[in-house]
């Protein structure tokens, strides 16, 4: 959305304006107004017109300029009826040279979680990537994963839920017992670069919103199954919102991520790389690391599939 057009939204927002005070206040024409306005109507926003002249009486739900209406962060959004994947749209961008982009779809029809698991992703769940060019070390580019994690479950927990974060990226809602817990949202990292410097860094993520569990895997819930339909386009400005912040503050993460995870005092097996590792997670790293007390010794898996066991 350009800058006049969005001028234009914030004075109907206000109250009734009139064309020709518009056409002064924005030095553009007259014509130009209405072709603005037209186009805002065109895009979904209800623009009704009166004596007193133009007033902003809605705004559309879910879509391109809706998102970017109001959003508080500096992020231009690409959004898509459908997609195979937003990540794959994003990959394309950052090819173009694109960055602080973020590509949202309302159902993606290729979805795919971490160690290439398929990822249902129907209609009404928020789908999202958000494209970035950080000037960070590549070994510190694990802490944009757990600021998505940490974004998604601070937006989740605007929406009414009581979100928690399972090591390393998922956004659960936890039950009574130790092991219960039940997934809402996953985040998937992507990266291009080289040894000292990143090229670009994809942080995609799954959010299940306004879906039925029926329609996902075994495990999962969703927005709709604990609180009802929820305002995905707030949720998606909350989660942007923080998730800019985050990254804005990197020495922050960790402690963002601590005070919101359901792993940490937890007993665990992370199937990591080297094997399995089994013990009490204690804590993560700097970087992300997950800290593992095994009984005998202290372990750091830096990447796995993290289960959580009943106390021995």
């Amino acid at each position: 959305m350009n800058d006049t057009r969005r001028a234009i939204l914030d004075a109907l927002a206000a109250g009734p304006v009139s064309g020709p005070e518009l056409s002064e206040r924005l030095a553009v024409s007259r014509a130009a107004i209405w072709k603005h306005v037209e186009a805002l109507r065109e895009a979904g926003f209800e623009v009704e017109s009166g004596s007193e002249g133009y007033v902003l009486e809605s705004v559309p739900e879910y879509n391109g300029p809706a998102l970017e209406y109001g959003l508080d962060a500096p992020f231009a959004v690409e959004y898509h009826d459908s997609l195979p994947s937003t990540n794959a749209r994003a990959r394309e961008l950052a090819a173009e040279g694109a960055t602080d982009a973020v590509v949202v779809a309302d159902e993606q029809t290729g979805g795919r979680g971490r160690l290439d698991r398929g990822w249902s992703s129907p209609p009404g769940g928020i789908w999202l990537s958000m494209l970035s060019r950080p000037s960070i070390a590549p070994a510190r580019a694990p802490l944009y994963t757990l600021a998505g994690a940490v974004a998604t479950a601070r937006a989740v927990r605007s929406a009414g839920v009581d979100a928690r974060i399972k090591w390393p990226n998922d956004v659960v809602l936890t039950g009574d017992e130790s092991t219960d817990y039940r997934k809402l949202a996953g985040v998937l990292t992507e990266m291009e670069g080289e040894a000292d410097r990143i090229g670009w860094l994809i942080v995609g993520v799954g959010l299940n919103a306004n879906v039925d569990s029926g329609e996902l895997s075994e495990g999962a819930t969703t927005l709709r199954e604990l609180v009802g339909d929820v305002d995905r386009r707030a949720v998606v400005h909350e989660l942007l919102s923080e998730f800019d912040a985050l990254r804005g503050d990197l020495e922050g993460v960790v402690p963002a991520w601590r005070e919101l995870t359901a792993t940490i005092g937890r007993c665990v097996r992370v199937d990591a790389p080297g094997g399995a590792v089994v013990g009490r997670a204690v804590d993560v790293t700097d970087s992300g690391g997950l800290v593992i007390e095994t009984g005998e010794r202290r372990e750091t898996v830096a990447a796995g599939d993290c289960e959580h066991l009943r106390p021995v």
